[in-house]
């Protein structure tokens, strides 16, 4: 098959300028009620997008593996010409829409997701700050793998997605054209996507474009100023523990769960999952949540 380029890779000097052109803008023109930017928070972000280069290598031998075992099982292929791309990437927008939401919705995988929601600010800067722990995502992509599509186009379909997303990290751009903000997401609608209230959780998944959350129920538009991170902000700009906190606050409710199904459900269930409480007993005066709202209906 054609060489494909690694869109990110490419994109790093833009995203350099860019960023550079959005501070300049935040610092000549501020916005007294928009998040803008901290040095520690951007230097967080950036250094977490750093190590998530590395370690994506990491996660690639095993993950590659896979899907080239699949690959070579199926006895599909989609051939990569001018106009199976597109439909290539209309497809990996679609399972990314789903691997998104089962992100927000399942804990295990939320640990993972909840890096590059833990930012206070938002800006382009917040579009850096991926996690390290990417393996979680490789399954929502395996019927792609199986319908003939090669690892390396759905590589390259992945990588065109995540460098589409950089630019909707910003509150400089208002809402655009409404025929434009139907059909992609835009600034405006991951500024929802990003916020803590509770009205905006776990709403608006789409990667490039937004109809997916249209169809499946999951939009939301920009009605109030967002207020962004998480529902129980972590406050550190420590990389290791962005990395990890929701892991070892699996653990700790792991090591204090008191049966089995609460087990699987502080593993399995929402973020914000909490156990029934006995019949009788005291409710808690204060359920602790991870930062995210129970599952879309």
């Amino acid at each position: 098959m054609p060489n494909l380029p690694d869109a990110v890779l490419w994109s790093i000097p833009a995203f350099v300028l860019l960023t550079v052109v959005e501070m300049v803008s935040v610092r000549i023109h501020p916005d007294e009620e928009a998040a803008g930017y901290e040095a520690k928070d951007a230097v967080t972000s950036v250094s977490m997008g750093l190590g998530s280069l590395g370690f994506d290598l990491l996660w690639k031998i095993p993950i590659v593996a896979v899907y080239t075992a699949v690959h070579e099982l199926t006895p599909l292929r989609v051939p990569v010409l001018w106009w199976t791309v597109p439909l290539m990437l209309l497809a990996q927008d679609f399972f990314y829409y789903w691997s998104h939401r089962g992100h927000h919705v399942i804990r295990i995988l939320w640990a993972c997701h909840v890096v590059h929601h833990s930012s206070q600010k938002f800006n382009l800067t917040t579009a850096l700050r991926q996690p390290w722990t990417t393996w979680t995502v490789w399954p929502f992509y395996v019927p792609l793998v199986a319908l003939g599509v090669h690892p390396a186009a759905l590589a390259f379909c992945s990588s065109a997605n995540l460098v589409y997303q950089f630019w909707i990290h910003t509150e400089r751009i208002g809402k655009l054209h409404r025929a434009f903000e139907f059909v992609f997401n835009t600034p405006s609608h991951h500024r929802v996507h990003h916020a803590s209230q509770g009205g905006y959780l776990d709403r608006n998944f789409g990667g490039i474009l937004i109809v997916w959350d249209r169809l499946f129920g999951s939009f939301v538009p920009e009605t109030e100023r967002p207020v962004y991170g998480l529902t129980k902000n972590i406050d550190t700009y420590n990389p290791l523990r962005v990395a990890t906190h929701e892991y070892a606050a699996i653990a700790r409710d792991l090591r204090a769960a008191g049966s089995w199904r609460e087990r699987a459900g502080r593993v399995f269930r929402g973020p914000g999952w909490q156990p029934p409480t006995p019949v009788g007993a005291e409710e808690a005066a204060d359920p602790v949540t991870n930062g995210s709202a129970p599952a879309v209906p």
